[in-house]
């Protein structure tokens, strides 16, 4: 990185507070009231961006910042602006993309005049569902007061993209609370939907045990929830982007999907930024040069490698050539639902077919079952597989055929 420093960054910012734990969060998140802690977070955060710069460079052009976590606007007005002044100071931020996540929760009225005086461009508000059971039963009630009144705080402030997180396959959902779900999401008519399938693993997420697992709808059940969300938003004028994101035809991902130049990172789908993804913070994962690099995913672990003067990575990755053809092949298929007989070509000197016939191998079974076409040494989702692309990409991933586990799998496919 620090050989390239023309090239675009993007940079991820974890911040792990909660007031308290939602029973279906996925997240590394953790619950406190006090302000001491989280100020010690930051301290330890600047610490950590400081040595980063160090090697990197300081003035370095990101392209697209996004704080996530956790619930980033669990910090206060004070805490914000230390943070996104600790970045600017340190990074070229005049021309990046801005996001942060948002819990209608806790957010208080002058909050987006205040993140859009700061320079924050987007905003993501977590929904997950409007229905009162079914917030009930995943332990996070929301008030429709609450969302709306966020969501119409963050219209009139000017944001440029406001999105909106959904979730289907949550306790007691059901298709007609969901379609009711879908109903006030197209009144309110955002720039983007985020529709996320709930993954249940309790012996990963200990809160999760919390959920009755009687509940829980089933496959079919949750398949004709996005059957139905496909449908009504597609209808309604957004696009489908990907696996699971919906933007309005005008918006700046449905073009980077109609153009296939669309991205997928650790940030989830976007329209471009760096090839380089850096990760502060707790459990952060971030992307450099060709390898993956993981911190610390407990606060004191975190904390006791940056008072050591150290990094908190606690392993990284140095890809192969080989897994850099498979990332590049299975990112081009999230986002465009094909591989191209000459994808790899210019990159790699070698087709994906050729390079990868075990690959290739395994999709034998979904050809049969109409998920994909193989012509020409060219693959390409048919409108059924699009459901089912996540499992399409499993074929190309050569890590998980080498190392099967009884662990649950972390995302659900649908």
């Amino acid at each position: 990185m620090a050989r390239h420093p023309s090239r675009d960054l993007s940079v991820y910012v974890h911040i792990p507070f909660c007031g308290r734990r939602c029973w279906y969060c996925g997240c590394n998140a953790m619950v406190t009231h006090r302000t001491e802690i989280v100020d010690a977070y930051l301290d330890h955060l600047e610490a950590e961006i400081g040595r980063v710069v160090e090697i990197v460079g300081t003035g370095r052009r990101v392209a697209q910042l996004h704080w996530g976590g956790g619930t980033p606007n669990f910090l206060d007005d004070a805490q914000t602006d230390r943070l996104l002044s600790r970045l600017s100071s340190v990074f070229a931020l005049g021309d990046a993309e801005i996001g942060i996540e948002l819990d209608p929760r806790i957010a208080r009225p002058g909050l987006p005049a205040f993140l859009r005086t700061l320079g924050f461009t987007r905003v993501s508000l977590g929904v997950q569902d409007f229905d009162p059971g079914v917030q009930t039963a995943i332990g996070r009630l929301q008030s429709d007061e609450e969302t709306v009144g966020l969501y119409e705080g963050c219209r009139r402030a000017g944001f440029t993209s406001v999105n909106l997180d959904l979730v289907y396959g949550l306790p007691r959902q059901t298709r007609q609370t969901f379609a009711r779900t879908l109903d006030r999401i197209l009144a309110l008519g955002p720039d983007r939907i985020a529709t996320f399938a709930y993954a249940h693993v309790p012996a990963l997420r200990p809160n999760q045990r919390a959920i009755d697992d009687d509940e829980l709808p089933g496959a079919p059940e949750r398949l004709e929830m996005l059957l139905d969300a496909v449908e009504r938003l597609e209808g309604a004028g957004w696009t489908w982007v990907g696996l699971d994101h919906f933007a309005r035809a005008d918006d700046e991902l449905a073009r980077a999907a109609r153009h296939k130049t669309l991205r997928r990172t650790f940030m989830g789908y976007t329209t471009g930024g760096g090839d380089d993804l850096i990760a502060f913070g707790v459990s952060g994962i971030g992307q450099l040069a060709g390898r993956y690099v993981q911190n610390d995913a407990s606060l004191a672990g975190y904390q006791r490698a940056l008072d050591d003067r150290g990094f908190p990575i606690v392993r990284g990755l140095q890809m192969t050539r080989d897994d850099r053809l498979r990332a590049r092949v299975i990112e081009h298929l999230m986002c465009n639902l094909e591989i191209p007989s000459d994808l790899t070509v210019d990159e790699f000197g070698i087709g994906p077919a050729e390079a990868l016939p075990d690959a290739f191998a395994r999709l034998a079974p979904l050809v049969d079952d109409g998920l994909v076409c193989v012509e020409d040494e060219a693959v390409t989702v048919t409108p059924v597989g699009r459901y089912y692309v996540r499992n399409i990409a499993m074929a190309f991933d050569a890590h998980l055929h080498a190392s099967p586990t009884e662990r649950p799998a972390f995302s659900a496919t649908v």
